[in-house]
């Protein structure tokens, strides 16, 4: 669909107001948003608060080097077209500024109606960019994301993590995981149809998205479990995150048509200690283990990892086997 030009912010610099006035005037023939300056100056503050779709630029239009500060454009274009404009028709000149981003390069005198024939297919090349950026955006959510909850999928989940705990290393900063199973879901689709239960779903992960903040990573961990994973978030903070969606979910009555439930959730974290490297599984696990911790209470509660439990748990499971060996020996 053809944009309306008046939504296009075009900025043109051009140190002799006589030939910045000649560029501008075919565009504001063709309706766009056109600004013009011919300070190098005013051009560098104007750029920090007005984001062009088009610069157009003589390299003379800085009394440094030109290609130098074209150089110094590269950040703006990936969302920019950069259209160079010069009396200077030399093949290494026109070579340099190409090999530096821009998008093209005409040279003057132009052909008014050629000069706006080459913005507006510029444009469409950016729109174009643009168009594929977002398709490429949406497929990576389509990857990334859980159909049914609109969390995170576990496709990506451990590399999110990796990322956040050096981050978090790096900044003296703590990062905590969150793991949530829902209590007796089974119940749920041996009472209700399979319908009911992904309305539930779907229905929780809402409540966790609406809880977590931007910086946080929410997903859907598989079947009726969910992952979160929180970023520079204190001891104190991170146990009222929890009991918090915990209540929350105690306190809702999901209900579609004629079906309606109560449910609980189990809530078990854990955190990374500053003078500790752990890898993610590492930290998952020990939140699965607290998990556990939780569910063997008595559900319907949150509990922080232990590790002081997890050594006594074991030593149970090395007794155990023990006497397994024991018992096999003597039979």
């Amino acid at each position: 669909m053809k944009k309306d030009p008046k939504n296009r912010p075009i900025l043109v610099l051009d140190e002799d107001p006589d030939t910045l006035e000649l560029m501008l005037e075919p565009l504001r023939w063709e309706g766009y948003d056109v600004r013009g300056l011919t300070s190098f100056k005013e051009a560098s503050e104007f750029l920090n608060y007005w984001k062009p779709q088009m610069i157009i630029v003589d390299p003379e239009f800085t009394d440094n080097d030109g290609l130098q500060y074209l150089n110094s454009l590269t950040g703006y274009l990936d969302t920019t077209s950069l259209i160079v404009v010069s009396s200077n028709a030399s093949t290494d000149q026109i070579t340099q500024c190409l090999d530096l981003g821009a998008s093209d390069y005409i040279v003057s005198p132009f052909i008014p109606l050629e000069f706006l024939a080459r913005v507006r297919s510029q444009l469409r090349f950016r729109d174009a960019k643009e168009e594929l950026q977002e398709v490429n955006q949406k497929l990576q959510e389509l990857v990334e994301i859980d159909d049914l909850t609109g969390l995170f999928n576990m496709r990506s989940i451990f590399q999110k993590l990796d990322f956040e705990i050096e981050r978090g290393r790096r900044f003296n900063r703590p990062v905590t995981v969150v793991m949530i199973d829902m209590d007796h879901f089974k119940s749920v689709n041996d009472g209700h149809d399979h319908l009911f239960g992904s309305y539930v779903l779907s229905e929780v992960g809402k409540i966790i998205k609406s809880s977590t903040r931007n910086i946080d990573i929410p997903a859907r961990y598989g079947g009726d479990e969910f992952l979160i994973v929180l970023s520079e978030t204190p001891l104190a903070g991170v146990e009222h995150f929890c009991e918090r969606l915990r209540k929350r979910v105690e306190q809702i009555t999901f209900t579609q048509g004629k079906d309606t439930i109560k449910l609980t959730l189990s809530v078990g974290f854990a955190s990374t200690i500053s003078t500790e490297v752990i890898q993610p599984k590492e930290l998952v696990r020990r939140a699965d283990m607290a998990l556990y911790a939780a569910k063997g209470q008595g559900r319907n509660r949150v509990v922080g990892y232990d590790a002081s439990t997890e050594k006594d748990r074991r030593l149970e499971q090395s007794a155990a086997i023990n006497i397994f060996e024991k018992k096999r020996k003597t039979a």
